[in-house]
This record gives C-alpha cells, sequence and structure tokens, in this order.
C-alpha cells in the first residue's frame, strides 16, 4: 500500500537514532565507566585485527553448538514422546518441573564438581539453560495437535509413525521453532554464565578481563558480538521457520 513506510525502514531507522543518541551522551561521561559507538567500533577493528576476538569467539562458538545441539537432540524427541505417551509424561513430569523451576545457576558448583572446570561443564550448563523451553515446546505443540485430523489418519489406518512424520511434527513445527529461538537466547545466557563460573575462557574472559583493566571500550565489544550473535541466529531461525511451516506466516498476514 501506497503511503506505508516498511517495517525495515522503520527498524533501521530507530536503531539509528538509538545509535546518534548513544554516540552524542557517550561522549559526556568518562571513558573508563562509559563507551560510545564510534569507539567501540575503534576497538573491534583492532580485537579483530590482531585475532584476539576470533580466538575467543572460537571457544566460545563451540560451547554453544555442542549444548544446543545436544538439547535440540534430546528435546525435541522427548517432548513428542510424552505428547504422545501419557505414561511418559506422568513419569517425566516430575522432573522436568522440579530442574526448569530450580535456578541453573545453584547447580554449578554440582556440575563442576562432577564434569570439571572445562568444555564438558560448560556444555552441560548450556544444554540446561536449552532444553527445557525446546521440550516444553514441543510437548505443547503435539498436545495441540488438531484431534478431528488424528480420528482422520486414525480412520484411513495410518500408523504410529505415519501419524508423527506427515500430522504430528508438521503441526508441532511452529512450536518446536518457538522453542529453539527462545533456547538460543538461553543458551547464550547459559554460554555466558559458564565462562564466568568455570574455567574463565572465550567471550566471558574478555568481558572479565577488560572489566577489570577499565577498557569499557574493549569491555563492550563481545557483547555487541553476543547481541549481534543472538539476532543472527533468531532470524536464521526464522527463515527456516517461513521454510518448513509457510502457513503460518500466511495466516498472519491475512
Amino acid at each position: 500500500m501506497r503511503g506505508v513506510v516498511s517495517p525495515a525502514v522503520i527498524r533501521v531507522a530507530s536503531v539509528l537514532v538509538g545509535l546518534a543518541a548513544w554516540e552524542i551522551y557517550g561522549r559526556t561521561i568518562h571513558t573508563v565507566i562509559f563507551a560510545y559507538p564510534s569507539q567501540i567500533a575503534r576497538a573491534f577493528v583492532e580485537l579483530a585485527r590482531t585475532g584476539e576476538l576470533w580466538f575467543y569467539l572460537q571457544g566460545s562458538l563451540v560451547v554453544l553448538a555442542l549444548g544446543l545441539g545436544l538439547a535440540i537432540a534430546i528435546g525435541i524427541p522427548l517432548g513428542i514422546v510424552m505428547g504422545r505417551r501419557a505414561a511418559v509424561e506422568y513419569a517425566l513430569e516430575p522432573y522436568i518441573n522440579a530442574l526448569y523451576s530450580t535456578p541453573t545457576v545453584a547447580l554449578i558448583p554440582l556440575i563442576v564438581l562432577w564434569a570439571g572446570f572445562q568444555v564438558k561443564a560448560k556444555v552441560i550448563l548450556v544444554f540446561l539453560f536449552c532444553v527445557f523451553p525446546i521440550l516444553i515446546n514441543t510437548f505443547q505443540g503435539v498436545k495441540n495437535t488438531d484431534a478431528k485430523l488424528l480420528e482422520v489418519a486414525r480412520s484411513f489406518s495410518a500408523g504410529e509413525w505415519s501419524m508423527w512424520r506427515d500430522l504430528m511434527v508438521p503441526s508441532a513445527a511452529p512450536y518446536i521453532l518457538a522453542g529453539i529461538r527462545l533456547g538460543i537466547g538461553r543458551g547464550l545466557v547459559g554460554m555466558i554464565v559458564a565462562e564466568f563460573y568455570t574455567a574463565i575462557t572465550g567471550l566471558g574472559y574478555m568481558i572479565v578481563q577488560y572489566a577489570n583493566n577499565f577498557r569499557t571500550d574493549r569491555l563492550f565489544v563481545p557483547i555487541v558480538v553476543l547481541m549481534v550473535l543472538g539476532i543472527g541466529l533468531t532470524s536464521l531461525l526464522r527463515r527456516i521457520e517461513r521454510s518448513l511451516a509457510p502457513w503460518l506466516h500466511v495466516a498472519q498476514h491475512e
């Protein structure tokens, strides 16, 4: 429709206004306690040029990929089984509710005691941060499968595997992808928490190191990288969602 500004233009304009306000206000604050965008950009170029940023980012990404991948590999099948088998749901529900309601940070001393300080402990922590939204959303998606469609599938003598593949998983796909999006956000939090409380490495190490040295411009670099990483991963997932569940976006635009 003519005369209507596109959402992309509004978003870009909003970000530019925010950055301009940040730049102007940041220049009035002492650099020890605050940094402004152009200063952070210079610090980013410097850390990227020396290779320091890529070195620590690589370590963090390995932990995030392993923890999130494990959460997806376990959370989705378990959520589907819980949604289809009431006995499994009743048996696992107390454990899932107990673990989900327990602050994961409180489990760090135990995880460190059992798995040590290195990558294994970090992966377990990221897994615990990611798995519950994926599992619970998948379970809810399967439970919300249209009962009439299930009845039709049964009337055509569809097997259990066929119902999973052709009906329940496609029906639950929006829930599953929403769970993974939530899992990504929680996974980034888990990754930094793990790097703070176990062996200090990765982007978490950069944050601690530059905070202790009062290098605020460099301190902002890993924080901005985390923001961009979160936005990039969730945007990628939205594209995948449009491919796997196009009917959902058609319904939203109608």
